[in-house]
């Protein structure tokens, strides 16, 4: 069974980044650099936004504030903290797009398969709706919103930007998360499943017009 669970939380995410490297057509990230994130993703930035988290939530006890707005900080932080390691290669502004959502992406693998242990004796139609949430959802809100704070990123290192774009994307990302946080939590306090419908749809349309920009800059050469 756990064997079924890692490749259920994973293998969609290893393709998902093939799918996002392989947007660009000229100038491709280097395999290794994208290995490389998507490990730090899917390890350190996990323990690190997990150890926060649970930080906070020793002192703090409103959930629907950390849901919404202290969880998107914290992960967002610690997912996009490998692009300045790997700097040198932001040669591209869609550079900071990619390695953004392939840091989230090896999040979201390591995150769905800890909810996956957490739920493995549940009902089928429980597991289900775990998969269409967080193997469609939350693995999409997680590379997009990392992917708008690297765009961030590489705006200050490859067109030379102030430090308020990195700021500003940041930002963005956590309003991003925060917004589908919102509806996802919705629908665990109603018992209704239109939060999560909204939520799974947010992401991937946030998804998708990311990797319409992705094209549309790597077409500008």
């Amino acid at each position: 069974m756990l064997t079924i669970l890692i490749a259920v939380a994973f293998v969609p995410m290893i393709i998902a980044c093939i799918w996002i490297r392989n947007t660009e057509k000229r100038n491709r990230e280097f395999w290794r650099y994208i290995f490389l994130t998507f490990v730090w993703g899917a390890s350190i930035a996990i323990v690190m936004s997990l150890f926060l988290e649970k930080k906070v939530m020793n002192n703090y006890t409103n959930f629907l504030i950390i849901m919404v707005i202290i969880g998107p900080i914290i992960e967002e932080f610690s997912k996009v903290i490998p692009l300045f390691f790997i700097r040198k290669q932001l040669t591209e502004v869609e550079d900071g797009f990619i390695f953004g959502a392939v840091a989230g992406l090896g999040f979201a693998a390591t995150e769905n398969l800890i909810y996956g242990i957490r739920f493995m004796d549940y009902s089928i139609a429980v597991l289900m709706s775990l998969f269409y949430l967080r193997t469609v959802g939350t693995a999409l809100l997680h590379a997009s919103a990392t992917s708008l704070a690297g765009y961030g990123i590489s705006l200050k290192i490859v067109r030379k930007k102030s430090i308020f774009y990195p700021i500003a994307f940041f930002i963005l990302a956590v309003f991003t998360h925060s917004i589908f946080n919102f509806f996802a939590f919705s629908s665990q306090i109603s018992n209704q499943i239109f939060g999560i419908v909204i939520a799974v749809m947010f992401a991937f349309t946030t998804y998708l017009m990311i990797r319409q920009k992705i094209i549309q800059l790597d077409n500008v050469k």
